[in-house]
């Protein structure tokens, strides 16, 4: 199938300097929740092949630092693709989209680069939304997080459309739910969530073609440690569910999944938007926004399991890798087992999820 003009080909599949989101950086974002009896999570068989796609968005339009426009090429050479397909999935690679470049300037009226952002972002939700209505779960290789507006909001016409309910896991060091009232920087890697739940410059907030894309009450954030000061009274205010890593260190990954997975129905669409920097940057050393104290390896990869377990994934997106500060390319290459996890990679065959006593 010949790719739209919007798209430079990909070869065959084979073998922030400022960071704003400043004023809390560790386990501190919202208030623990006492541990509770096991929520009931709905698991399946192991994973069935699915038919995949890889869209890649190389640009940095949205950050304040340069280098996550490289961050497609590092997740292929880290064989994302063929990793997928050793699982049995069928993988199409749709190539790169194309998009402005980054002009590199300050902001104008709280919003750096809205234009660039605004056109990124559209072709995003038209690749994204082309894919879900072939019937292929798209996974979109970012790229800055900004790009979680365009893919979410394609997803969020798609399931209404369809009729279907949608949850989001926001797997992210971040609440990203910043306007331009509070950030000086402008940079729109920092408000997805907030122009998604319908707080932000016209023209990302209807991209779905509702306002909002996103009722807050879909949407689970994992990993949170670092939120800005005006933040927190903005995502108390929308009610999302929050797990910080303070909720993750006292009743652990384990209780926190059971609970952002709970009561999905059999319909349920999820989307997973996973920022690298979600994990502890001494594994995953790769982000211009690093913050310490995020999951560790054996966390990361329990998360991943478990919402492979629901049989529910739908679409996904991977941003905010930054090559230009790896080593090695070893945080592409987590981040590419972490996603043959999320897609059924595992030690044993589990046909039901171990229940604690």
């Amino acid at each position: 199938m010949p790719l739209p003009p919007t798209r430079t080909p990909a070869a065959p599949l084979a073998p922030r300097p400022h960071i704003d989101k400043d004023t809390v950086t560790a386990r501190q974002a919202t208030p623990a929740r006492a541990a509770k009896e096991p929520a009931a999570v709905t698991t399946a068989a192991p994973a069935a092949p699915r038919a995949l796609t890889l869209i890649g968005v190389p640009t940095d339009i949205g950050a304040g630092s340069r280098g996550a426009s490289m961050g497609p090429e590092a997740l292929r050479v880290a064989g994302l693709g063929p990793a997928l397909q050793a699982l049995g999935h069928d993988v199409e690679d749709a190539g790169n989209l194309v998009g402005p470049p980054n002009p590199g300037l300050p902001p104008e009226r709280g919003y750096r680069h809205l234009t660039e952002v605004v056109a990124w972002n559209a072709t995003l939700h038209d690749a994204v939304q082309a894919e879900l209505a072939r019937g292929r779960l798209p996974i979109v290789l970012g790229g800055d997080h900004c790009l979680g507006i365009g893919s979410i909001s394609a997803v969020a016409r798609h399931c209404r459309q369809a009729g279907r309910p949608l949850r989001v896991l926001w797997l992210d060091a971040h609440t990203d739910f910043n306007t331009q009232a509070l950030t000086p920087s402008g940079n729109l890697h920092g408000m997805p969530v907030a122009c998604l739940c319908g707080q932000g410059p016209e023209p990302l907030t209807t991209l779905a073609g509702h306002v909002p894309a996103l009722q807050p009450g879909w949407i689970r954030q994992i990993g949170i440690r670092s939120v800005d000061e005006g933040e927190k009274g903005l995502i108390d205010a929308a009610g999302i569910e929050v797990y910080d890593m303070r909720t993750v260190d006292e009743i652990g990954m384990r209780a926190v999944m059971e609970e952002a997975l709970a009561d999905l129905t059999p319909d349920t669409h999820l989307h997973v938007s996973f920022d690298v920097d979600f994990l502890d940057p001494e594994i995953a050393p790769a982000v211009a926004t690093g913050i310490p104290g995020g999951p560790t390896y054996r966390e990361a990869q329990l998360c991943m399991e478990m919402i492979a377990d629901t049989g529910r994934l739908g679409s996904l997106d991977i941003v905010e890798l930054n090559p230009a500060l790896d080593v090695r390319n070893k945080t592409a290459m987590l981040a590419t087992e972490l996603v043959q996890s999320l897609f059924g990679k595992s030690t044993l065959i589990r046909r039901t999820a171990r229940r604690r006593p």
